[in-house]
């Protein structure tokens, strides 16, 4: 009587094991992977093999929740360094950019399929967003390296504009239903409750989430379960009161993955693979859902419109974003081009079906086309273009592993493990700074001390205790001569301080508070008493929300040159942003 149940388990287990397998043949032919799922689930399907899934329902409640799992991962793998730099023009395209793109849509169905005027917004609103999860996937599984503030004005567009698109979709969806000519200005307030809620249960949540991990203790397993239970808890609550779950979950990754956390490594770990999970599950599911034998009536205006979307609605909606933005011509091509659709809206594309409205299928059916089109096109081309475009930088070289480790008191270090490459600079000989302290080196299969090494040679593995705001630091250190790290100045600050000046000088710039004794010692004196007398070249010295950098040192290992960095670590407060112009004001009236 229940072996219906483990014949559910056997198909479902057998899909997402067929759909690992499958990714196997879609890296080595650079074919989008979420493609392959996606066609995992039509050949499974009632046009396939004959499995039968038809429930609209079910399938769009497994889609949302797939997609709040993506969302949370998106924002918790988002640093706010790149928030910061990106958020305007992403926010800008994230909510302009889905309405231009939607109503430019909407023109052509109204033109091309002869809908009625909501009815072509629909269509717009449903394929108006971008897609997190196949954006997220060809730019960081994918590993296409391209310039920092365009990789991370479109993740963070990805991972932002689906509430704007979920929202324009559910009004059209019910004034089509309730026969209402044109949404009223019910629909403002609406987006401003949801949009509004959404922003300020993510901020509270996300900030409750990482309060929660760091001061209770639980079995270390436990950690990740309790942080994913707790941004779906935020989820549904913040949709049951009238906001939008999905903005929230994505504001609570942002602010929860830019705190510092107890077993932060781990958790990045456990979303991974969740991320991993609900992404398979989701393409493979709308795949079963989907029946290709429909396609051949919708063919014709959903290629049209696919063409439309990707060649014309997209690039002038990105371009008219990006006016006041500064981004250059070729820039704004590439983010006009990987606007990838993906399982977003064809999960929209069933709320028409469960509403009943007329042509519910024909909105389906075209929409998945549109997103074939699509994924086949754009996402198998974005390498290239983006090599056309010569936007393409070598990657940085990183850790091969990073451990954290939870220190007695407030010690915060990692242990992280590099492979030395030929040509980088400790192969040539360049020393490992005082606050990166190797432990261990494995050379040829042999372990040994650090003090018995004369110089790493290119093959050792390298252990490395480190605080981690210092890892991209040591990045710079272990690159390639062809790899191309962080600029210098993350590595030796960014502005240039006189060692021969008063502590005072830097403490009226950035309002720090001094302790007693400091104040008139010069910089290169508070930098000696902190390092035990002798400095090295890239010694850090911390000052509240300010690091000094030893640039230089003379032959009696006194500082000749330094630097002042600015301390980004997650949950510490910015210094004031009036201390950068100040100080270029102070260097220019000393010369």
């Amino acid at each position: 009587m229940v072996d219906w149940i483990y014949l559910v388990i056997l198909i479902s287990s057998g899909l997402l094991v067929a759909s690992i397998f499958t990714s196997l043949a879609a890296f080595r032919f650079g074919a989008p992977l979420l493609l392959v799922f996606l066609f995992v689930g039509l050949a499974a399907g009632e046009d396939g093999l004959g499995l039968q899934f038809s429930d609209a329902g079910s399938a769009y409640f497994i889609g949302s929740l797939a997609l709040a799992v993506i969302l949370f991962d998106s924002g918790f793998g988002t640093t706010m360094r790149s928030f910061r730099q990106a958020a305007g023009p992403a926010m800008t395209l994230a909510t302009v950019g889905v309405l231009l793109t939607a109503a430019l849509v909407g023109v052509a169905a109204h033109i091309l399929l002869g809908l009625g005027v909501l009815q072509s917004l629909l269509l717009g609103a449903i394929v108006g967003s971008t897609d997190a999860a196949a954006v997220f996937f060809l730019l960081r599984i994918g590993q296409i390296t391209v310039r920092e503030r365009v990789r991370s004005t479109l993740e963070i567009e990805s991972g932002s504009n689906d509430p704007m698109a979920i929202f324009l979709t559910v009004v059209l969806v019910e004034s089509i239903a309730a026969g209402i000519s044109s949404p009223d200005a019910s629909v403002l307030i609406g987006f401003v409750q949801q949009m509004g809620l959404g922003v300020v249960f993510g901020l509270g949540g996300g900030l409750l989430i990482a309060i929660t991990v760091n001061r209770i203790n639980l079995e270390g397993a436990l950690y990740p379960v309790m942080v994913l239970g707790g941004a779906l808890f935020l989820f549904a609550l913040t949709g049951l009161l009238g906001g939008s779950g999905f903005l929230a979950v994505y504001v609570a990754g942002l602010v929860a993955g830019n705190r510092r956390l107890r077993a932060a490594n781990e958790l990045r770990r456990f979303q991974g693979g969740m991320t991993w999970l609900a992404q398979i599950v989701m393409f493979v599911m709308l795949g079963l859902y989907a029946a290709p034998s429909e396609f051949l009536a919708a063919a014709p205006g959903a290629l049209l419109l696919a063409f439309v979307l990707i060649f014309v609605a997209r690039p002038i909606a990105v371009w008219l974003c990006l006016l006041p933005f500064g981004f250059r011509a070729r820039e704004q091509v590439f983010l006009g081009w990987v606007g990838l659709r993906g399982a977003v809206s064809i999960l929209l594309a069933i709320l028409p079906v469960i509403a009943e409205l007329p042509n519910g299928q024909l909105y389906f059916n075209t929409v998945f086309i549109v997103v074939l089109v699509s994924l086949v096109l754009q996402g198998w081309t974005i390498r290239p273009m983006a090599r056309w475009l010569k936007l393409i930088v070598p990657p940085t070289i990183g850790p091969l592993n990073r451990v954290e480790l939870e220190l007695p008191g407030t010690a915060h270090h990692e242990l992280v493990v590099y492979r030395v490459t030929d040509g980088s600079p400790v192969a040539r000989g360049a020393r490992l700074p005082r606050w990166a302290r190797p432990s261990l080196i494995i050379r040829d299969g042999q372990s040994m001390k650090y003090q018995q090494v004369r110089q790493l040679k290119p093959g050792d593995n390298v252990y490395v205790f480190t605080a981690p705001r210092f890892v991209r630091l040591l990045d710079r250190l272990f690159a390639g001569p062809t790899a191309v790290a962080q600029d210098d100045r993350d590595f030796f600050g960014v502005f240039d301080v006189d060692p021969t000046q008063p502590v005072h000088t830097l403490a009226a710039l950035y309002g720090l508070t001094l302790p007693d004794g400091i104040a008139k010692m010069t910089i290169a004196n508070f930098i000696a008493s902190k390092v035990g007398g002798s400095a090295e070249v890239g010694d850090r010295v911390a000052l509240e929300t300010v690091e000094l950098v030893v640039r230089e040192v003379d032959e009696e290992g006194r500082t000749s040159a330094a630097g002042l960095a600015i301390v980004e670590e997650p949950g510490t407060a910015a210094p004031r942003r009036i201390g950068a112009g100040l100080l270029d004001v102070y260097r220019r009236a000393k010369r």
